[in-house]
């Protein structure tokens, strides 16, 4: 999309949601929604995933990073930790590359709206002195459930239910998260998860995927940081 001398925008938003489209559809919503409210928002998909899909978002402006997968995006990765490890190491400084093209643009970057699954996002944002405003795409509930693990309040694996998790219902085994009903599956993702919680209390905007009212007690508990 082009952006016109006369359009004003109230910012500029990068957002950079985790390469899959579970992660990139929501995040895409969300940005049309921020369009509408005056901000000029530009989603950053995978070099790989922009080349096999060619993507036209309409009122939201696409742009790369490189996940160091280029030809064959994750497939090409020989086991989920080695694709998480060089999509660090190679998209930190991808970001910081399409920060800096935008500082000579009409419209530089002040924000940029992460995924909770690349977590180090937010220090590429702090380090040239940009907002960073964390996006959960799963439920309040499920990511609560994975910070009490994270912070200890929970122990793996299991031993005895009904679990009780402040905010929450009482829970069986079978109403946790796959990660914990199955215990040790999928390490490196299920290593992922908790790690969406290593620096977000330094994040200045949390964004949560709730239905409020459902959720109420709990998207309070998760936004202080109990």
């Amino acid at each position: 999309m082009e952006v016109t001398k006369n359009k004003k925008y109230g910012g500029h938003i990068l957002a950079l949601p985790y390469p899959s489209q579970g992660h990139i559809n929501p995040m895409l919503q969300f940005c049309k929604r921020l369009v509408s409210k005056g901000l000029k928002t530009t989603l950053a998909i995978t070099n790989f995933i922009s080349n096999s899909t060619h993507p036209n978002l309409g009122i939201v402006s696409i742009d790369t990073v490189s996940d160091g997968f280029d030809k064959g995006g994750y497939a090409d990765a020989d086991s989920v930790a080695a694709y998480l490890e060089r999509f660090e190491q190679i998209g930190s400084k991808s970001l910081a590359d399409l920060i800096k093209k935008y500082e000579k643009s009409e419209l530089p970057i002040t924000c940029i709206m992460y995924d909770a699954f690349v977590p180090w996002a937010l220090d590429v944002a702090k380090k040239h002195g940009l907002i960073g405003a964390c996006f959960f795409t799963q439920a309040c509930a499920v990511n609560y459930i994975y910070y009490y693990v994270h912070h200890g309040k929970l122990t793996l694996p299991i031993s005895s239910t009904p679990v009780k998790i402040s905010g929450l219902p009482e829970l069986e085994l079978q109403d946790m998260p796959s990660f914990f009903y199955v215990h040790g599956t999928y390490p490196a993702y299920f290593e992922m998860v908790l790690n969406q919680f290593t620096n977000v209390d330094k994040a200045d905007y949390v964004f949560v995927n709730s239905f409020y009212k459902l959720e109420a007690e709990v998207s309070y508990k998760l936004t202080i940081y109990e």
